[in-house]
């Protein structure tokens, strides 16, 4: 019988792409295991058809959550996994991780029913000198079995979702991803139209995101010149941004999602940091990027690992006092 396999990750989009780095892991060293992969309903098209993963599950997290949580363990303990690899620090996945039945319990110390777990590793930051990646800190988990260089992560747009982008990389084009779930990650619509003014107009720009950021994007357009950009906004499903983004001349985002979907397809992607800082871990890993932010310390920047609804000093300088001139560069160094 082949050695079965469950990795759960049931958290924000980016967290599911960085996980991918361990299904890249774990598939080199058992090229003959099933890897299942369990996820938040709403994420699951970050990996249709993914070539690596024998079965996808599926968690309705955010209603009946209880209820489903129960019918997944369900599911899970009749899949009898030999190993469960719980790449989240909470109680919910704690439990389907510890009563999952599988021979062999991974998880994070962190994670409050850890103490069920037959392996607990040490969650942690970086200790001021050494910063670890999150896909280096995920790693720890798997490192007894995979003994080797933590893979970079990777989604797998397929030839249809290449064929979908066909029609728009007839021409040199960049993307922007404006939008974050987070405020003070969100990098002003104001300063995006005045980035996109001074743009080249020989570039096609198309804006990516959700359904939900339509109105952010229609209210950047109508903020910019002649050179308009194309609002794609719920238009593409995530693997077809993602193969979108790999034939760009250059990706601009956030902290957000959209950067570890550049790194999934090794795009060329200039990240613009405000409150936050890459040494909490969750940088750009394509091998063309660029990190921008304010040029100057901050007394009160990073204001905290996660975004706020709003800047907690009211002047909000880590975004605003960001310059045109520092995102225009990086085209001209990428080229």
């Amino acid at each position: 019988m082949p050695l079965k396999i469950l990795i759960i990750q049931t958290a924000f989009i980016g967290d599911v792409v960085l996980a991918t780095s361990l299904i890249e892991n774990l598939h080199a060293q058992f090229p003959e295991a099933l890897i299942d992969v369990l996820v938040k309903k709403g994420n699951e098209g970050l990996l249709n058809r993914h070539p690596i993963i024998n079965q996808l599950l599926v968690w309705e997290k955010n209603k009946n959550k209880l209820v489903n949580l129960f019918k997944m363990l369900s599911e899970i303990r009749s899949n009898k996994y030999e190993k469960v690899i719980n790449v989240q620090r909470y109680g919910a996945t704690g439990l389907l991780t510890a009563l999952s039945g599988a021979k062999e319990r991974i998880g994070f110390d962190k994670n409050p029913v850890s103490f069920l777990f037959t392996k607990k590793i040490k969650h942690e930051f970086g200790n001021g000198k050494l910063i670890l990646h999150e896909t280096e800190r995920n790693h720890k988990l798997i490192e007894h079995l995979v003994p080797v260089a933590v893979m970079r992560p990777r989604l797998y747009p397929t030839q249809a979702d290449e064929s979908f982008i066909d029609k728009f990389t007839g021409k040199p084009f960049i993307t922007i991803s404006p939008s974050s779930v987070w405020f003070t990650k969100q990098y002003p619509p104001q300063k995006w139209a005045s980035f996109i003014n001074k743009l080249a107009h020989h570039y096609i720009i198309y804006l990516l995101g959700g359904m939900e950021d339509r109105s952010l994007t229609d209210g950047l357009i109508q903020m910019t010149g002649s050179g308009a950009p194309v609002n794609l906004c719920g238009e593409l499903t995530f693997l077809q941004s993602a193969a979108l983004m790999k034939h760009a001349v250059m990706n601009y985002v956030n902290d957000s999602a959209p950067m570890h979907f550049a790194s999934a397809v090794n795009a060329p992607v200039t990240v613009v940091y405000c409150s936050t800082v890459t040494a909490f871990g969750y940088g750009p890993l394509s091998d063309i990027r660029f990190i921008i932010e304010r040029q100057d310390p901050l007394y009160c920047r990073p204001c905290g690992l996660h975004g706020h609804v709003a800047c907690p000093e009211g002047h909000f300088k880590c975004a605003l006092e960001i310059r045109d001139e520092q995102l225009l560069e990086t085209i001209a160094i990428a080229l």
